[in-house]
């Protein structure tokens, strides 16, 4: 397996202003290749609540896009911290611990980590204090 498109996006803490950027720039990106309609709704779902996760509950991150040519779309959102202390209730739909700015800006729904589980062909989420490494595939192709 070959990355035939690598991109990252470095993601800021609290930046509310420019929340969703980088995912729309993907969405973009993916869709000028060529991935189809109901795979784009699906990766832009995953890396929308991602990239706002980290811009609500992180201090930051870095987004790696890769486009495989096996027909395969890997993402990868880490994070350096604080980490999520139970990552079972964070996968609970409606749990949530977002602050009340967040809430006040219509963040903080509680269903950004069991959305992106939903969609994802592939999900894998590891957390410490030292951060969050969330990891996410699609298959493209059948």
């Amino acid at each position: 397996m070959t990355s035939i498109l690598h991109e990252e996006y470095d993601v800021e803490r609290d930046d509310y202003a420019d929340a969703g950027q980088a995912s729309s720039h993907i969405k973009e990106m993916l869709k000028h290749i060529g991935i189809d309609t109901k795979m784009l709704r699906r990766i832009s779902v995953a890396s929308y609540e991602a990239e706002i996760n980290m811009i609500i509950h992180a201090w930051g991150g870095r987004i790696t896009l890769d486009v495989n040519d096996d027909g395969t779309v890997d993402m990868i959102f880490k994070d350096p911290g604080p980490g999520i202390p139970d990552i079972e209730k964070a996968m609970t739909p409606g749990w949530s611990t977002a602050d009340q700015k967040a809430r006040e800006m219509g963040f903080g729904a509680g269903m950004g980590l069991p959305n992106i589980k939903r969609v994802s062909d592939e999900f894998d989420i590891q957390s410490s204090s030292q951060g969050t490494t969330l990891k996410l595939g699609f298959r493209v192709t059948p």
